[in-house]
């Protein structure tokens, strides 16, 4: 039997693997741990770990609903968005939720081997959240496949993309100190351009079938995703934001969110030859405010500069559904099935350019002393004067680099530029071992289609299971 069709025996020996290693390694954080008291003397490892305890004993609860916001998203949202597909429902929703629940483990555990404390991996709601955004990543290159893998290529395009996200988170935010909340370089950025790396290399003439056409109905489940996301993405680009900034990141990204929409179906009629709305504008640009604000949604870009950022994310995605989208797939064969480079890509571009921006002209006049809580490497180097007079103000201020705003935004576009280079590395090399003879690519017949990969419930009652086609409207592939 070939690879491609033993799923089930890789994703059970994948969850095997991920149950030792919990085993060895994941521990609770302290605040989830009915042990770990400051008052009372535990175990060499707990009162070696109660130093993570935190002050307040209700903060994660605090954060849950916002996590819980993202958590939506991944599987609702991201999981209806992609089901415009008319005969490929099933395995949109069903495959979305399958590799979701994979990365959530994987990012744990590899999230947690970059950050290990005493030789633990401990998990808390924040580390949750994180392997939700690293699951996001996965899910945005999936989308530039959908339709045309196996789930065992799912699986191990998985497997392979994870650690290469955390190898760029960390150089990105530890080394060059690079700011990007709402993670529009490391999640949208990092998952739309390694997925179409992965599709250049696993070109095919016969991408492009009827079968990869929307239906009236298709469409319409595919607007819940739009709608849950939209509602909720200011959670996403806030939640891991603490205090004032955390309310910022939420209303700029609100703002953003609304003008983005109400340019996109502005922009959708007046581009359409027949001045009508287009459903792919609308499930998909109508989000790209969301993205485009990310990188700069906790900063001092001040609501008119929300709106206009949301505009100019309509105008980037809209015209590259219209122009862009058909010139990769003629030009440099890459097929997009749902066009995130224009949801995910070009507007996660915009806001590295905004977040750079924003980042060289920060300063103490319109920041006060946050600023170098938001930008940790501008803060004064260590044992400095300038760093001890801070402290008197913001005691758990630690010493940083002392690098000014153009600096700054140097390194910010630094960060975008290795982002690039290491999606766009990884997803050729992941794309050729998908490409592998194991892992076969799906003949044309099987593409867009559910029947290859699940039990299709009769739709009339002939007391036995099978297949019925029920012809549906063809409104156009993406």
């Amino acid at each position: 039997m070939k690879l491609s069709h033993v799923h089930g025996f890789l994703a059970l020996g994948v969850q095997v693997a991920f149950f030792i290693l919990f085993c060895a390694f994941v521990r609770y954080h302290p605040d989830a741990h009915a042990r770990y008291h400051p008052l009372v003397n535990g175990s060499e490892l707990e009162n070696e770990l109660d130093h993570y305890k935190s002050d307040d004993p209700w903060i994660h609860s605090k954060s849950y609903p916002m996590f819980q916001d993202v958590h939506v998203m991944i599987f609702i949202g991201f999981g209806f968005l992609m089901m415009f597909l008319k005969r490929y429902g099933l395995s949109a929703v069903g495959l979305n939720f399958m590799i979701a629940a994979l990365c959530l483990q994987w990012a744990i555990l590899v999230n947690g081997f970059f950050h290990l404390k005493k030789g633990t991996i401990v998990v808390d709601l924040n580390a949750m959240l994180g392997a939700d955004f690293t699951a996001a990543a996965v899910l945005i290159s999936f989308g530039v496949l959908l339709g045309k893998t196996t789930p065992t290529q799912l699986i191990v395009l998985a497997l392979m993309e994870i650690p290469l996200f955390a190898v760029n988170e960390v150089i990105g935010r530890s080394y060059f100190g690079a700011i990007d909340m709402g993670d529009s370089m490391f999640v949208h950025v990092f998952g739309a351009y390694f997925g179409l790396a992965v599709s250049l290399m696993l070109h095919r003439r016969d991408a492009s079938t009827e079968k990869e056409g929307s239906s009236y109905q298709s469409d319409l489940f595919a607007m819940i995703g739009t709608v849950f996301l939209w509602l909720y993405w200011p959670s996403f680009n806030a939640g891991a934001a603490p205090g004032d900034d955390q309310h910022r990141g939420i209303i700029n990204t609100y703002i953003s969110l609304a003008a983005c929409c109400l340019t996109t179906f502005a922009l959708s009629t007046l581009l359409d030859k027949h001045k009508k709305f287009d459903m792919v504008h609308v499930q998909n640009s109508t989000l790209a405010g969301g993205v485009a604000v990310g990188t700069a949604a906790d900063l001092m870009i001040h609501p008119w500069g929300a709106a206009l950022i949301g505009i100019l994310a309509a105008l980037v995605s809209v015209c590259g559904y219209m122009f862009l989208t058909p010139l990769l797939a003629s030009r440099l064969r890459i097929h997009d099935t749902c066009g995130v480079h224009n949801l995910h890509g070009l507007p996660g571009i915009l806001a590295a350019i905004i977040g750079a921006v924003a980042a060289g002209v920060a300063s103490e006049a319109s920041y006060g002393l946050s600023l170098y809580e938001i930008f940790p490497a501008r803060a004064p180097l260590e044992d400095s004067l300038e760093l001890q007079k801070l402290q008197e103000v913001l005691p758990d201020l630690e010493g940083g680099s002392g690098i000014s705003g153009t600096s700054q935004a140097l390194y910010q576009l630094l960060a975008l530029l290795v982002t690039l280079v290491i999606a766009i590395a990884g997803g050729i090399v992941t794309g050729i071992v998908l490409r592998l003879k194991p892992l076969a690519l799906l003949k044309t017949e099987e593409l867009y289609e559910d029947e290859k990969w699940w039990i299709m419930e009769a739709e009339e009652d002939e007391g036995h299971k099978g297949s019925v086609t029920i012809p549906m409207a063809d409104n156009g592939a993406r």
